[in-house]
């Protein structure tokens, strides 16, 4: 996908196109963007938020986790937590 594919893409989904919403997130996904996917969740995209969860546990992104976490989401507590018990 091109940065112009992209950019269309992220204005469709600023329009509330929710198939680009989708689409930018498995994208995001396949190419570890946590940055993408930080910016959709910040918006309240639940699927975003999860997937950066993921992301950052796999990562062992205690920074995005805790801000996560700071901002109550639970999920991101818990990881935060397992994360910190290794």
């Amino acid at each position: 996908m091109t940065d112009s594919d992209l950019s269309v893409l992220r204005l469709r989904a600023e329009v509330g196109d929710e198939v680009a919403v989708d689409e930018l997130i498995e994208l995001a996904t396949e190419h570890g963007d946590m940055d993408e996917l930080r910016r959709l969740a910040d918006k309240g995209n639940t699927t975003a938020t999860d997937q950066l969860i993921e992301l950052a546990t796999e990562h062992g992104d205690m920074d995005e986790l805790r801000r996560l976490a700071d901002k109550g989401n639970t999920t991101a507590a818990e990881q935060l937590m397992e994360l910190t018990a290794e």
